[in-house]
C-alpha cells in the first residue's frame, strides 16, 4: 500500500489557526501564526486566514442563539423530576 504524501507544514498551521479561533481554543493559534511568520507567508493573507476563521466563529455563534432563543421560546417548564435531555458524562457526573 503507498503511503499518502503529507500535507505541507504551512497548510497544517493554517488549519491549525483557522480551526482554534474558529473554536475560541485558549491557545488563540498564536504559535501556528509565529510559524506562518517565519516561513515567510505574507501578512495580507495571515489576515485573511483569521478574518475566515472569526466569521465563521461568529455566524456559529449567531445560529446557536437562534436555535436557544426559539427553543427558549418553545419550552415548557419542567415537571419535578422530568429529565430535560441531560445525559451524565462517561464517569457518570450529571450535567444538569
Amino acid at each position: 500500500m503507498q503511503e499518502q504524501p503529507q500535507l505541507h507544514s504551512t497548510i497544517v498551521a493554517m488549519i491549525s489557526l483557522a480551526s482554534g479561533i474558529a473554536s475560541n481554543h485558549r491557545a488563540m493559534g498564536q504559535c501556528q501564526l509565529q510559524r506562518l511568520r517565519s516561513a515567510g507567508m505574507p501578512e495580507h493573507q495571515l489576515d485573511a486566514v483569521v478574518e475566515i476563521a472569526r466569521h465563521i466563529r461568529d455566524e456559529a455563534a449567531q445560529k446557536f442563539d437562534v436555535a436557544f432563543d426559539e427553543q427558549s421560546a418553545e419550552a415548557k417548564p419542567a415537571v419535578e423530576g422530568e429529565s430535560c435531555g441531560c445525559t451524565p458524562t462517561a464517569s457518570g457526573q450529571s450535567c444538569c
